[in-house]
């Protein structure tokens, strides 16, 4: 039993296992990963983030971070898509904005097959939240509730959600912005199969358009003044540092790729495993010391510093580079071999690629952190902050 695959007491190397063994024809079709979803619902996973008083765990945040990198280990596109489910059981854990009964309905359900859920946040026009402005998508008022139309990109997931969270503008004035839980199967909602990426074939971020999707009245998360309700990116720096682990979890997996390779492979001019030379030996002393590194640094800063934003941020760019780095140098080693199916090192240096895709990405993350260290100059320059004299 592998200690990094215990969290919270629990065992995943089974469920982990399931995982890799259903990736490579996921990844390869495209297709949603059913299997995989199905091993992490049997596992009691997706609802580890609900809050104590709905009867789970209340799991800390280096907990989820710990999961998301086993779950990445075995397919980074479960896994990605099993935390944004964990993210939306966690925001009414903190938050408790969902309608009682529209959440303790979605809980119920939860418990006969697979919920997942998931934010519809960005669009054609708008971009990524993250980067500022408010979305196009409009929610009608009806007799009944809210009418929803508009367009969403990268809904993580989309072919399996069992309810997608619609981040969209009222209609009123003045106007008010908010989250609407659609049912997945609404009618109105339609999926163009837009997702052509390189890495996380398997994740099915394809683009979601609702056509006055109708939902009830109550069934809205969140609704708020307009000028009030843009994106904090300091505020979601610990959930984006989680999701960065879970591409820990690919760079872990293509470590153990590249290690069993070195083992088995035994060229003749040598007549033993090119692991025991020294140039395998100093390349995995290398990968280990980017890959280790990455997890010393991510879950050091989700276990002790998970109130500092601008630590967390920190680390999600210092650790993203080293994973990228680490799968690279695992892949560029091997030559042929490192980019053939046959290791799994070239679906894991694909998806590796994503690490510092997700929003805010890494040069609005830069940004934030330059304007914090001219802020602190200033501030320790203010003429009320000089010491006496």
């Amino acid at each position: 039993m592998r200690d990094d695959l215990v969290v919270a007491g629990l065992d995943l190397s089974g469920t982990v296992a399931r995982l890799a063994a259903a990736a490579p024809s996921a990844d390869a079709a495209g297709s949603f990963p059913r299997e995989g979803v199905r091993a992490v619902h049997e596992a009691g996973l997706l609802a580890w983030s609900v809050a104590a008083r709905y009867g789970g765990r209340d799991l800390p945040l280096g907990d989820l971070a710990r999961l998301a990198a086993a779950l990445g280990r075995g397919d980074p596109s479960v896994a990605l898509i099993s935390l944004m489910t964990l993210f939306a059981h966690r925001q009414q854990a903190i938050g408790g904005l969902w309608p009682e009964a529209l959440y303790r309905r979605v809980l119920a359900e939860g418990e006969r097959g697979p919920v997942l859920l998931n934010a519809a946040r960005g669009e054609p026009e708008l971009g990524s939240p993250a980067r500022g402005g408010l979305p196009r998508t409009r929610a009608r008022r009806t007799a009944r509730g809210w009418a929803i139309s508009g367009t969403k990109r990268f809904v993580t997931g989309c072919e399996g959600l069992s309810y997608i969270l619609v981040w969209a503008s009222t209609d009123e004035i003045p106007q008010r912005v908010g989250t609407f839980v659609v049912p997945g199967g609404a009618p109105g909602l339609r999926i163009v199969e837009s997702w052509a990426s390189l890495g996380l074939r398997a994740s099915g971020s394809h683009d979601v358009v609702l056509d006055e999707v109708e939902v009830g009245a109550e069934d809205v998360i969140g609704l708020a003044p307009a000028d009030i309700a843009g994106q904090d990116n300091r505020a979601q720096a610990a959930l984006t540092l989680v999701v960065t682990a879970l591409y820990l979890g690919v760079a872990e997996a293509a470590r153990d790729a590249f290690l069993a390779f070195a083992e088995d492979r035994v060229p003749a001019n040598l007549g033993y495993p090119v692991a025991r030379t020294e140039r395998f030996v100093a390349l995995a002393g290398e990968i280990d010391l980017l890959v280790g590194g990455a997890r010393q640094i991510i879950l050091g800063a989700l276990d002790h510093a998970s109130d500092a934003p601008d630590t967390l941020l920190r680390a999600r760019l210092l650790a993203g580079r080293q994973i990228k780095q680490a799968v690279q140098l695992a892949v560029g080693a091997l030559g042929n071999p490192g980019l053939s199916r046959d290791t799994g090192l070239e679906r894991h240096f694909r998806d590796v690629q994503s690490v510092l895709v997700h929003a805010p990405q890494e040069d609005t993350v830069v940004t934030l952190l330059g304007r914090g260290a001219f802020a602190a100059v200033a501030e320790a320059a203010r003429p009320d902050r000089r010491p006496a004299a």
